[in-house]
């Protein structure tokens, strides 16, 4: 969920591209991840212009590609690692969303660990970090995990954008998904799993994808009951947690009832919650470590509770977290 939904202006402060595309090692309608051609740049203009699929995987030589397409289609660009469980959660969403729209937007999903080019240009501190690519310029959207609701407002937000700056073309896909039918086939074929998943882990990303978060709550504490060193459900748990707490609810709806209840101690963590899915790492951890001072003992235990919970979200090795971790023991001991 974007802090600020995304302006014209945001094109001109956007990450500058341009040094990639000058290295690409694929010239313009070469083979893209895949094997599959991408449109090449001064290709079909006007309603429709032709891709291989609506969801792409795009690497350091092929941005280009992805820039050219831009031009005509609004793109979505997910960043994400096969360590990263918040990945594994974000995923069927992106598919299942974008797919909805019907080629109005094209998913591009960039492996970090295989590019790190990409990973720097696009400033992605945590993983999984989502942009747009418009007119061939980027325009920040969102990291971690995020419900349906809070992607689907945002695509919205970006549609708008992109009508101003005239990116208001469709995709045409040569496999044919061009709806949300397609989801659970899309999901299967975008990310490789070269081991299956514990049972409880591939019954908690199915219910993610149904946007049952409760029902995936259940299966991750099934998982750490089993197993309470597995790292891997203890962080997908703190990952659907927020989630839970976050679906249904609204940008506005959770700024506005924190600003006029400062004493509501939900109504705060919800705010730390929504500006953790944003990306607002550093303040939602200044907001809540600024409520240890004036709280009781009860109030610190669960204030305590849910910064560890969202060290888990933002990853435990981040130095956002390290530095939020050392003022938390300070203000306990």
């Amino acid at each position: 969920m974007s802090q600020v939904p995304p302006s014209a202006a945001s094109l001109r402060g956007a990450v500058d591209l341009s040094s990639l595309v000058n290295r690409a090692a694929a010239p313009a309608g070469a083979p893209a991840a895949g094997g599959a051609a991408m449109p090449a740049a001064g290709g079909p203009a006007g309603p429709g212009v032709s891709v291989p699929s609506l969801l792409l995987d795009a690497t350091d030589a092929t941005i280009s590609q992805v820039l050219d397409l831009s031009n005509a289609v609004p793109v979505i660009v997910e960043l994400w690692a096969s360590y990263a469980d918040a990945s594994r959660v974000l995923a069927p969403i992106m598919q299942k969303v974008v797919l909805e729209y019907g080629g109005r937007f094209v998913l591009v999903r960039v492996d970090t660990e295989s590019n790190p080019q990409l990973t720097s240009a696009f400033q992605a501190q945590t993983v999984p970090t989502v942009a747009a690519i418009l007119a061939g310029r980027p325009v920040a959207l969102f990291e971690g995990a995020q419900p349906e609701e809070a992607v689907r407002e945002v695509l919205e937000q970006v549609l708008q954008l992109a009508a101003q700056n005239g990116v208001t073309g469709s995709a045409i896909p040569a496999d044919g998904r061009t709806g949300a039918a397609d989801g659970a086939d899309a999901a299967d074929d975008a990310e490789p799993v070269e081991e299956p998943l514990p049972p409880h882990h591939a019954e908690a990303f199915d219910a993610i994808s149904r946007g049952d978060y409760k029902g995936a709550i259940a299966e991750y504490e099934k998982a750490i009951a089993q197993s309470p060193r597995d790292q891997l459900a203890i962080a997908g748990l703190a990952q659907v947690r927020l989630l839970d707490r976050l679906d249904g609810k609204s940008l506005d709806e959770i700024r506005s009832a924190g600003a006029a209840s400062p004493g509501d101690l939900e109504a705060q963590l919800l705010v730390a919650d929504l500006d953790v899915s944003g990306g607002h790492v550093e303040d939602a951890f200044d907001r809540i470590l600024g409520l240890f001072p004036a709280s009781d003992q009860a109030t610190k235990d669960t204030l305590r509770t849910r910064l560890l919970e969202l060290f888990e979200v933002v990853g435990t090795d981040d130095v956002r977290v390290t530095a939020a971790r050392r003022r938390l023991t300070m203000l306990l001991y």
